[in-house]
């Protein structure tokens, strides 16, 4: 059978990254459909993520196909044209304005509660989880939790900021362990539901709202896995109002993922079926965004932490596919499956990172150093 040029062409980059079509490694691909190459080279993201879920191709570990593919830099040699057209548009419209913040919460944050319950840990933080020592995810959930709180150096009777409180897992850890009172605001009306129910008692207060939005000051802040979705046009708003937020000798703790290379959205296949309208920042976007606005007192970066969440994630995933599967149909299945392990792939070949950067409003005074201990915690009766 005579092969097409998107055919050869595909073929010769995969082998480039040690990927044979047909071949036996785990990482090796099936094509089930010859129109996958075209779609590929023509739509790079987009199309191979498509080209997956409608079944065109199969491989038995996804994570390492694309670990191989990113760490060979296959992503720009297919799609530098439409990364530069994509880029263009992010530049010229704000994709995370003000009419737009609510709609990750509604595509991605309410897809159900049920798969959410079934995928993550026992407190339901859905962000990198620190590794260190750790053997389970629960204990590695538990760690960044621990680690976060004692660099920001919570102390009992503090009022606490959570920007991005997700299903309100942190803000329960940090009212029961630090004695802190707590304000976590979240774009999901369902995160909000499940995080009434998860903090009934404590001094914990959940609000529906965007973090334009935040009024009051408190002594520390923190925010986890929310700036992916703040956009470039956006960064120096987000200081601003976090300063604004802070008392004079505050903190704020920003955990996010980040990218080695500056640009303004995301690739179209997140945009589309996961993630809309967010975009990675880099750290010269960080430092320029934030610069005399607030100090950066600390800069950790532990990506590979979050190559190891995923992969627990989509353990579990599968592992309660069964009955998940009663309410999500084969589609969602592939597309689910496919968003984890490319994204662990894309973690392992440190194309993109993991960062916690620690600011103060107006720089901290006398000696101070921030260790990476997550074992001291202070617990509350």
């Amino acid at each position: 059978m005579v092969k097409s040029i998107y055919e050869r062409r595909l073929r010769e980059l995969l082998l480039s990254a040690g990927i044979t079509v047909g071949g036996t490694n785990p990482w090796d691909i099936t094509v089930y459909d010859r129109r996958f190459y075209k779609r590929v080279i023509t739509e790079s993201h987009l199309g191979i993520g498509e080209s997956y879920m409608d079944g065109w191709w199969e491989c038995e570990a996804l994570d390492e196909f694309f670990y191989r593919v990113l760490r060979a830099r296959l992503d720009g040699k297919v799609s530098q044209l439409m990364r530069m057209l994509s880029n263009l548009a992010g530049f010229v419209v704000n994709l995370q304005k003000p009419s737009r913040s609510f709609a990750v919460g509604e595509t991605h944050y309410n897809i159900g509660n049920d798969l959410y319950e079934a995928m993550l840990d026992r407190h339901m933080i859905y962000s990198c989880a620190y590794w260190r020592e750790a053997e389970t995810l629960d204990q590695a959930q538990e760690n960044k939790l621990r680690l976060i709180f004692n660099k920001l150096r919570l102390r009992p009777g503090m009022r606490v900021l959570d920007i991005g409180c997700g299903w309100g897992g942190a803000a329960r850890f940090a009212a029961k362990h630090y004695g802190v009172d707590v304000t976590g605001v979240t774009v999901s009306s369902e995160q909000k539901k499940k995080a009434d129910e998860l903090n009934t008692g404590l001094p914990v207060d959940i609000q529906l709202i965007g973090y334009r939005e935040l009024q009051g000051t408190y002594d520390r802040i923190y925010s986890i896995g929310m700036f992916e979705h703040v956009g470039v046009k956006n960064y120096r708003a987000f200081f601003d109002i976090t300063r604004s937020c802070l008392e004079d000798d505050g903190l704020l703790l920003l955990h996010t993922i980040g990218t080695r290379r500056s640009s303004s959205n995301t690739d179209k296949w997140t945009h589309k079926y996961i993630f809309p309208n967010s975009m990675l920042p880099s750290a010269k976007q960080i430092a320029t965004a934030s610069e005399g606005c607030l100090v950066i007192e600390d800069w950790h970066a532990f990506g590979n932490d979050y190559s190891r969440t995923l992969m627990a994630w989509h353990r579990n995933f599968e592992r309660h596919w069964p009955e998940l599967s009663r309410r999500y149909d084969e589609r969602f299945y592939r597309m689910w499956r496919y968003y984890l392990l490319s994204a662990a792939g894309s973690f392992r070949a440190r194309n993109v990172q993991l960062w916690q950067v620690l600011f103060s409003r107006n720089g901290i005074t006398g000696d101070y150093h921030v260790d990476r201990e997550w074992k001291t915690v202070q617990t509350i009766p």
